[in-house]
């Protein structure tokens, strides 16, 4: 295992959770008037709506389904369905979800770029943040084709284990993405980052 690696799955996961929780802390602490989503809504609505309810609902669900998918021990569902079932039922119901959580924040990013009132308002933060979504919700599709390859449920349990070994402060998390497609580890790279610089964004309004 290179350095590299274990910096990024060993130990950069602790240093974007640290930022996270101690960032939005201290956010709140000092600047509660900032914690908001600043809605656009009253500069031009159209394709505000649409937009807004497929990235919400699809965002939501895959959010706690990657929580619950990948913070659950295997014994738990173990009992119930297969590794397998499960990786399939997650390709499905998570690529459906990704999907319309991808095509509304596609609308919203070209709603925000060419509308020129809405444009002449965005901060140069707020592209960037949706733009890490856009990519972030583009790898995780881009995964689904790659999990097809291997319906057993073994990549899944093994990067569940290291969720899971993260979370609970045991050794070995980075060992475990060895021989893990570019694919999955972009995706989890990103993801974390995301949470590194949630603090700083306008992301704040999900608190």
């Amino acid at each position: 295992m290179s350095y590299t690696q274990f910096f990024l799955f060993g130990i950069y996961p602790y240093i974007a959770l640290t930022v996270f929780l101690l960032g939005s802390l201290i956010r709140f602490d000092r600047e509660q008037y900032t914690w908001k989503s600043d809605s656009s809504q009253l500069l031009k609505r159209g394709q505000l709506r649409l937009g807004s309810n497929l990235f919400h609902a699809g965002v939501l669900f895959l959010f706690f389904g990657h929580f619950v998918g990948m913070l659950t021990p295997h014994f738990v569902y173990e009992p119930f369905i297969s590794s397998g079932a499960k990786q399939i039922l997650a390709m499905v119901t998570g690529g459906i979800a990704g999907l319309a959580a991808f095509i509304g924040l596609s609308l919203l990013l070209h709603r925000r770029l060419t509308e020129p009132r809405i444009r002449a308002v965005t901060r140069a933060g707020d592209i960037v943040i949706v733009l890490l979504l856009w990519l972030q919700l583009l790898l995780g599709l881009a995964t689904i084709p790659l999990s097809a390859q291997h319906l057993d449920g073994g990549m899944m349990v093994r990067l569940a284990e290291w969720a899971q070994r993260i979370v609970t402060f045991r050794g070995g998390a980075a060992e475990l993405m060895e021989g893990v497609g570019w694919i999955f580890q972009a995706h989890l790279f990103l993801g974390m980052t995301i949470f590194l610089v949630f603090p700083f964004t306008r992301l704040v309004h999900v608190w």
